[in-house]
């Protein structure tokens, strides 16, 4: 059975019935033409290859707290300086379709950076956290889970840099215990923080007429998720993936890059 999907069955898998309810999940690959190296992809600066699965943890941070932000700082600075790309814009311009036409969308997004906020998207979930944003590590905490968290820009780092050990951590004003980089670890759970948004992500998965993957390596647990709900819901789905393979017999894959099939699928779209 084929997977590989044309332009042309896309869109007319976008424009579908009255009514339709979209789902979009984007992943790393979404972000790569601006700049931010992947995790698992092929591209050189991937992190993958870096130990992530040992530094990008709670039991990591437990351990080295002090070299947990010194290694996500380092990553985090890179993302800040990246612009958004075409297919993120050309995501904005699908969202506001969808909405003229009175249609469902929700886009979720893996990614921590701020790319889809600066190229405008609304109806967002930001899934594993955003990096502009800090959290108390103290449960129940007003900048802790489950719902509080510190904007970065407000955290002092000066200290760290000086004398990078884990008392000069930076502290929650509150209580004083230490601070965290908001995103979901390796070794947490969706459950861990109410902006993760996951039982609103599996609603919207269940309703869906079409979901949509983009730049995602299908391995994490959002996109497993996503994915059996869709097919439950016995939605048309796709991925857009310039290797061209499919991670299952229900996803039809468009083999391109986001960034140069996005913009025309949506100039495509015709009120």
């Amino acid at each position: 059975m084929t997977t590989a999907a044309t332009f042309e069955e896309l869109l007319s898998a976008v424009r579908g019935p009255a009514g339709a309810r979209t789902v979009i999940v984007t992943g790393a690959g979404v972000s790569l033409a601006s700049g931010i190296p992947t995790f698992r992809g092929p591209d050189p600066g991937a992190v993958w290859a870096n130990d992530v699965t040992e530094k990008g943890t709670r039991a990591y941070f437990k351990r080295e707290p002090h070299e947990s932000w010194l290694w996500y700082l380092k990553r985090f600075e890179l993302a800040r300086g990246a612009k958004p790309n075409d297919a993120h814009r050309a995501l904005v311009a699908w969202e506001q379709w969808q909405a003229r036409h009175q249609r469902g969308f929700l886009l979720v997004t893996q990614n921590v950076d701020t790319l889809h906020e600066q190229a405008g998207s609304r109806a967002l979930v930001k899934v594993h956290g955003s990096l502009d944003q800090a959290r108390c590590t103290r449960l129940h905490c007003k900048q802790g889970p489950p719902r509080g968290t510190v904007p970065m820009a407000e955290v002092d780092f000066g200290p760290l840099f000086a004398d990078p050990s884990p008392e000069t951590v930076p502290r929650c004003s509150l209580c004083k215990s230490k601070l965290r980089p908001h995103v979901l670890w390796f070794d947490e759970l969706y459950s861990e923080h109410d902006s993760y948004q996951f039982d609103h992500v599996l609603r919207s998965a269940k309703q869906a007429t079409l979901v949509v993957f983009i730049g995602t390596s299908f391995s994490v647990g959002v996109t497993d998720a996503v994915l059996m709900r869709a097919m439950l819901a016995d939605a048309h789905i796709y991925s857009i993936d310039p290797s061209g393979v499919s991670h299952s017999p229900k996803i039809r894959v468009v083999a391109a890059q986001a960034e140069l099939v996005l913009p025309p699928l949506v100039a495509a779209l015709s009120d």
